[in-house]
């Protein structure tokens, strides 16, 4: 349903040649038809955005990367401009705002918000190593640590589950994992542990 939101908000201002629901058929789209823009969802199921970078950036230099996300959280934004996407936006964006996005980033700008560019000026400028480096974080599969971020930020599992195409009960096993690992006892725990390292 959101990808059939954005087709129609971008109309015919961009001629949208493929899309995909997951990882991997992003990965085999991208092969095919080598875009010039792709625009990318930050928590695409099936291992996220950074998946599909790790796949496809090295092999095609020439195809640009926008990322497109609901969160607006450091730690997916530095992780998806080190993976070499070009620009982040959030999913709040207007049509004709993501049209512009999409049109500079082709032309070989980066487009971020102020505040998100903050973010990566920021992580550059320290040399902040790669956030998968996070003491405890490395213990986490790509798709615990998307879940670990929402539910860290409040959202309810049943939000966590629309978000990230999963069943609640998937959810609740991701949670539960999550916690085990690091060693909390409960969300609230979680969620104070994600914001001392910066990842909400």
């Amino acid at each position: 349903m959101f990808r059939s939101g954005v087709r129609a908000e971008l109309g015919d201002r961009v001629e949208v040649v493929g899309e995909a629901g997951d990882a991997d058929e992003a990965i085999a789209v991208i092969m095919r038809v080598r875009p010039d823009v792709v625009l990318l969802d930050v928590h695409l199921p099936g291992g996220g955005g950074r998946a599909v970078l790790d796949s496809c950036v090295t092999e095609l230099p020439a195809v640009k990367f926008l990322a497109l996300s609901v969160s607006d959280a450091a730690d997916d934004v530095i992780g998806v401009v080190r993976g070499g996407a070009r620009g982040y936006v959030t999913k709040n964006i207007s049509a004709d705002d993501l049209v512009d996005a999409i049109r500079r980033v082709a032309d070989g700008d980066a487009v971020f918000s102020p505040r998100l560019a903050g973010f990566v000026l920021d992580a550059f400028a320290s040399g902040e190593q790669d956030p998968a480096g996070h003491e405890g974080l490395d213990q986490l599969s790509p798709r615990e640590r998307e879940v670990m971020r929402l539910i860290a930020r409040g959202y309810t599992y049943r939000e966590v589950a629309r978000d990230l195409v999963l069943s609640v009960k998937t959810v609740e096993t991701h949670v539960s994992a999550v916690l085990r690992k690091l060693q909390l006892s409960n969300r609230r725990e979680l969620a104070t542990w994600a914001a001392a390292r910066h990842l909400v």
